[in-house]
């Protein structure tokens, strides 16, 4: 029986583009994919073991051509729109109070202070959560079981009565290898508010 919800950030509730953030990138490098040492200080950063300002001037460094403000505009290209209906079901299922709700999100300092200025209704969503947890803030990232170890420890529950919904299938195979059952959501085709009729053998 599954008491717990535990869902991903991107592209469960808050869409992204990551296409159309990779063609950016790489266009503004001059690359035809991020290297390996690009890719390690992005996981670095995203796991908070590197600040804002570190970040900002490794990319400033390697790329001199690029200002502050294209770094950035550049990093947060990836975050679009927030749906409003989205908000209203997770408002919806903290109203019932059915099962434990928890946010659980690879994410970085630049992008949550995007969110916090640009989707105005991010704190009264966060409200709806009983533990909400960013990578950067708990220096944990997923795919890495022990940010899932984590979370079951830190909310005492258990994996067999756990649901944990993400868009990444690497996040998903690591969480359902520690016994967690999963929801591999895809944003072109499925929308978070279908949940229980998507995934009505576990409810």
């Amino acid at each position: 029986m599954i008491k717990n919800l535990i869902f991903d950030f991107g592209d469960v509730f808050i869409n992204l583009d990551k296409k159309g953030a990779m063609e950016r990138a790489l266009n503004l490098f001059g690359m035809d994919t991020l290297s390996e040492e690009i890719n390690a200080i992005n996981v670095l950063y995203e796991q908070g073991l590197m600040s804002t300002e570190e970040f900002v001037e490794f990319y400033s460094d390697n790329f001199p051509h690029l200002d502050e403000d294209e770094i950035v505009g550049t990093w947060n290209y990836i975050l679009r729109d927030f749906p409003n209906h989205r908000l209203e079901y997770v408002q919806q299922l903290a109203a019932e109070n059915k099962y434990k709700l928890i946010l659980l999100s690879n994410t970085n300092e630049l992008h949550i202070n995007w969110i916090k200025e640009n989707v105005g209704f991010f704190e009264e969503f966060k409200d709806n959560f009983d533990a909400l947890y960013l990578s950067h803030e708990i220096q944990l990232r997923k795919p890495n079981p022990n940010i899932y170890e984590f979370v079951l420890n830190e909310n005492n529950i258990k994996a067999e009565e756990s649901l944990f919904i993400d868009d990444t299938e690497e996040n998903i195979i690591s969480a359902a290898q520690l016994g967690i059952h999963t929801w591999h959501i895809n944003p072109e085709t499925d929308d978070i508010t279908t949940l229980f009729s998507t995934k009505s053998e576990l409810f």
